[in-house]
C-alpha cells in the first residue's frame, strides 16, 4: 500500500467528548500515529451509550485507529510522561476544561517556547478574551447559542440538530488548521499555535440564515423537512405510503415538473406558483398540488416520472439502513472494525478517493489504556518505571455527560 499523508507524524491529543477526538480520527485515518491520552477511568465519551460493546456508538466512531494511553494528569509522574510524549509530537491537540492546558504546563505557548517548531492547537468553547471565555460549553449548547435551534424544527416547535453538528464543525476546523500548519512547517520550518472556539466555529456554518435574516427582516421559517426558501423542497408522501424526497432548484425544473410529473404544464404559469417566491409564500396551496398527484403514485411510480423529468429526488432514507444502501454497497465503501468487548463494527472508508493513497488500514477501537505500556516504552521507561506509572491508576467513576 502506498504511503498515505501523514505516515510518521505523531500526534499527541489530550482530548474528550466529539470535537477533537473527530479531528483526531481524521488526521489518524490519513497516516497519523494519534495517540489519545485519557484519565484514569477514560474519556467520558466511552460511556454515552452501550451501542458498541464496552464503548458507546459516538466512542467507536470517532477513536478508530488510535492508541490510547491512561496517565493521571494529577500525579507528577504522570504529568511528567505526559509533558515527555508532547516534547516528542509533532502536534499536540487539546480540549479540556478552560484553563487547564495552561495550569499543566501542556499550552501552546509553554510547548513551543521549548520547541518552536511544534504544532499545537486548543480548542474551547468561546475562545480567549470575551464575557463568555471562562464558561464550558457542549454541542446544543453551542447550537443553541449559534441560533441553529432557532431554524431547526417545523412551525412553533424547535429541534437540536440530531447530530453533534456544533463539534463536527469544530473537528473539521482542527483538521483543516493542523494540515495547513504542517504545510506551513514544511515551508518555513516555524510551527504554530492555533485557536479554535466551538462557537466560532458554528457560527462560520450560520454565515447564510444570518445574511437572510439580516436582509429580509425575519429569519428563515421553520419549515420540518422542507426547504425554508425554496419550494417544492422537501420529503412528500405517496399513495402507498412511502415517501420521496424531491428538490426543485428553478423555474425551468418547475416547468418540467408540471408537464412530466404533475401532468399539468399550465399550473407552471400559475400566478402563485411563476416564481420561487410564490412557492414558497403559498407553500401550502403548492403541497395541495403535489399530494393531488402524488397521492395516486407508489414512491417507485414517481421516482421514475422525476427521473424522465431530470428532477433530483431520493428515497426517505433510516440511518439502521445505511449499511445496506445499495450505492454505498456496490462501491464496496464499508469496512468492519473491532471494538472493545463486542463484535466488529461496519464504518466507511474515509470519503475522498485519492490517486496517490489509499484508504487506511482497518485500525481498532482502542480499549481504555489498552497502548499505554508499549507508548511508556517508546519515552524510554523501564518496565518498573511503567509499572509505577500505572499501579497506582484506578479507574474513577466516568461523569456521563451529554454530547
Amino acid at each position: 500500500m502506498s504511503a498515505r499523508p501523514l505516515d510518521g507524524i505523531t500526534v499527541v491529543s489530550f482530548e474528550h467528548a466529539v470535537s477533537v477526538p473527530y479531528a483526531t480520527r481524521l488526521l489518524a485515518d490519513l497516516g497519523a500515529d494519534v495517540i489519545k491520552v485519557e484519565r484514569p477511568g477514560g474519556d467520558f465519551a466511552r460511556a454515552y451509550d452501550t451501542a458498541c460493546g464496552e464503548v458507546s456508538s459516538y466512542f467507536a466512531w470517532i477513536n478508530r485507529g488510535k492508541r490510547s494511553v491512561v496517565l493521571d494528569l494529577k500525579d507528577p509522574g504522570g504529568l511528567a510522561a505526559a509533558q515527555q510524549l508532547a516534547d516528542r509530537a509533532d502536534v499536540v491537540l487539546a480540549n479540556l476544561g478552560p484553563g487547564a492546558t495552561a495550569r499543566l504546563g501542556l499550552d501552546g505557548d509553554t510547548l513551543r517556547a521549548r520547541r518552536p517548531e511544534l504544532i499545537t492547537c486548543e480548542l474551547t468553547g468561546y475562545g480567549d478574551g470575551g464575557p463568555s471565555s471562562g464558561r464550558k460549553a457542549y454541542d446544543a449548547l453551542i447550537q443553541s447559542e449559534a441560533g441553529l435551534l432557532e431554524l431547526t424544527g417545523d412551525g412553533a416547535v424547535t429541534a437540536r440538530a440530531g447530530i453533534s453538528v456544533a463539534d463536527i464543525a469544530a473537528g473539521v476546523q482542527v483538521h483543516s488548521a493542523v494540515l495547513a500548519a504542517l504545510l506551513h512547517r514544511q515551508r518555513t520550518g516555524a510551527g504554530a499555535t492555533l485557536r479554535i472556539s466551538l462557537l466560532e466555529a458554528l457560527a462560520e456554518w450560520m454565515h447564510q440564515p444570518m445574511l437572510y435574516a439580516l436582509g429580509t427582516g425575519a429569519p428563515p421559517a421553520r419549515t420540518g423537512g422542507h426547504h425554508p426558501s425554496i419550494a417544492p423542497y422537501g420529503p412528500f408522501t405517496c399513495g402507498d405510503g412511502a415517501a420521496v424526497h424531491l428538490a426543485v432548484q428553478n423555474e425551468r425544473e418547475w416547468a418540467r415538473l408540471c408537464a412530466v410529473v404533475l401532468d399539468d404544464p399550465g399550473l407552471a404559469t400559475d400566478p402563485r406558483f411563476a416564481t420561487v417566491a410564490g412557492r414558497v409564500r403559498n407553500r401550502p396551496e403548492l403541497h395541495a398540488e403535489l399530494h393531488r398527484r402524488f397521492g395516486v403514485l407508489t414512491a417507485a411510480e414517481l421516482g421514475v416520472l422525476l427521473d424522465e423529468a431530470d428532477i433530483a429526488w431520493s428515497s426517505v432514507g433510516h440511518v439502521a439502513e445505511l449499511p445496506e444502501h445499495p450505492q454505498l454497497v456496490a462501491r464496496n465503501r464499508w469496512r468492519p472494525v473491532p471494538v472493545p468487548g463486542g463484535a466488529d463494527i461496519p464504518m466507511l472508508v474515509p470519503p475522498v478517493d485519492s490517486s496517490a493513497w489509499g484508504a487506511p488500514r482497518e485500525h481498532a477501537v482502542p480499549a481504555l489504556g489498552a497502548h499505554t505500556g508499549e507508548v511508556l516504552a517508546e519515552l524510554g521507561c523501564s518496565p518498573d518505571e511503567i509499572a509505577t506509572l500505572t499501579r497506582h491508576i484506578v479507574p474513577r467513576p466516568v461523569r456521563v455527560m451529554e454530547p
